[in-house]
C-alpha cells in the first residue's frame, strides 16, 4: 500500500497490489472496512467519504457547502456519484495507476485524481464513511476560499481537457 500524508507526494510501500492516498487528519483504523472489497474483488477504487455518518469533527459551514457543492458539480459533469470529493482517503488497486496521469501539486489534485478515475467505466468505485479530525485555522488548516475558487476551475478544466 502506498500511504501518502496529505497531498505532498512522501510514500511508503506497504502491500503489493493495493494503493492508498491518506491525510493525517483520517483515522488510520477506518483501513480495514476498505480491505474487504478488494479481497472480495468487488472495488478497483474506494473513496472515504466524511458524510455517511462516521464521526467528524464539526467546524465550518461554508467548508461543508463547498465540498457539497464541488461534489454535486462534478458528479453531474462527469455522471460519476461522489459524496466528498474533497476527501484525502481513497485507495486503489495499484493496477488503477495506469490510468492516473497527474501533474497538479496543491488542492486541486482531489479533482484531478477523481477526474481520472471517472474517465473509466470499468472501475468500479465505492465510497465507505470515514472518521476525520479536522482542525480549525488557529490549529493550521490551511484551505481557504482561493482554493475552492480554483477547484471549481480545476472541474472544467478536468472535464473538459
Amino acid at each position: 500500500m502506498i500511504i501518502t500524508d496529505g497531498c505532498s507526494g512522501s510514500n511508503e510501500t506497504h502491500q503489493p497490489g493495493i494503493a492508498a492516498i491518506r491525510s493525517l487528519f483520517h483515522d488510520p483504523a477506518d483501513w480495514h472496512r476498505f480491505w474487504p472489497l478488494f479481497v472480495n474483488q468487488q472495488a478497483d477504487v474506494v473513496y472515504g467519504s466524511r458524510f455517511y455518518g462516521a464521526p467528524h469533527r464539526c467546524l465550518y459551514f461554508h467548508h461543508y457547502l463547498a465540498n457539497k457543492l464541488l461534489s454535486l458539480l462534478f458528479s453531474i459533469l462527469f455522471d460519476q456519484i461522489l459524496t466528498d470529493l474533497e476527501t484525502c482517503y481513497k485507495m486503489f488497486r495499484k493496477d488503477v495507476m495506469r490510468f492516473l496521469t497527474l501533474r497538479c501539486n496543491d488542492f486541486g489534485f482531489e479533482i484531478e485524481f477523481s477526474a481520472n478515475i471517472a474517465r473509466q467505466p470499468r472501475l468500479r468505485i465505492y465510497e465507505l464513511g470515514i472518521s476525520y479530525f479536522g482542525r480549525t485555522y488557529a490549529e493550521g488548516k490551511e484551505i481557504n476560499w482561493k482554493d475552492g475558487l480554483k477547484a471549481l476551475a480545476y472541474l472544467f478544466i478536468y472535464r473538459f481537457s
